[in-house]
């Protein structure tokens, strides 16, 4: 196994230990410390892909692994954020569907033996929402939420500016599946 891979499987394997941290209440700094490790596994996915490339390590292992390792850490803090009623979960399940809808699209290509390769926008959108979700725990970090409340954070500042990171993070992630969607309808229009 090459060192991109390596670093991809390190990703996979930060999953848990972030869900653990950003759960666990009862840790001293349990924030900081879900922060750490995510910036950990974030700076593996930028270091991954360009290892790979620059050293003409691209595999097949890893156009598998890669984009699920990034979809699997995104939607962890996504749920995580939900579940602390960090951010609003209707833009949890854009995103989702999102993310579903383009797996499937790369499936039925997959089986027409077309690769769909991550894209500039489908980037972007990654590389934005890892930064929100950055954002959103540094804030935390600075004024963390009341646990417990049932009207917990809605309408405060951090909440809001929360909002609009998500939100910006679901445009784009509307858009990047647009794209998709438009590229390789050829592959999936139910008039065939």
């Amino acid at each position: 196994m090459n060192l991109p891979n390596k670093l991809t499987v390190l990703r996979v394997l930060l999953i848990p230990f972030f869900l653990v941290f950003i759960l666990l209440y009862e840790i001293p700094h349990h924030m900081v410390w879900a922060l750490a490790v995510y910036c950990l596994a974030s700076v593996t996915d930028f270091l991954d892909g360009k290892l790979a490339r620059m050293n003409n390590q691209v595999t097949t292992f890893g156009k598998f692994l890669d984009p699920l390792a990034d979809k699997l850490l995104v939607m962890t803090a996504l749920i995580c954020f939900t579940f602390e009623r960090l951010i609003d979960p209707v833009a949890v399940i854009i995103i989702l569907s999102r993310e579903f809808m383009v797996t499937g699209l790369r499936l039925v290509c997959a089986g027409e033996g077309v690769v769909v390769a991550a894209g500039i926008w489908g980037k972007l959108k990654t590389a934005f929402t890892m930064l929100a979700q950055i954002a959103i725990m540094v804030m935390q970090i600075i004024e963390p939420a009341q646990k417990g409340s049932p009207d917990l954070n809605w309408g405060s500042t951090i909440f809001l500016v929360n909002e609009a990171l998500i939100w910006i993070a679901v445009i784009l992630t509307v858009i990047s599946g647009g794209i998709y969607l438009k590229a390789y309808w050829k592959y999936i229009d139910s008039s065939k």
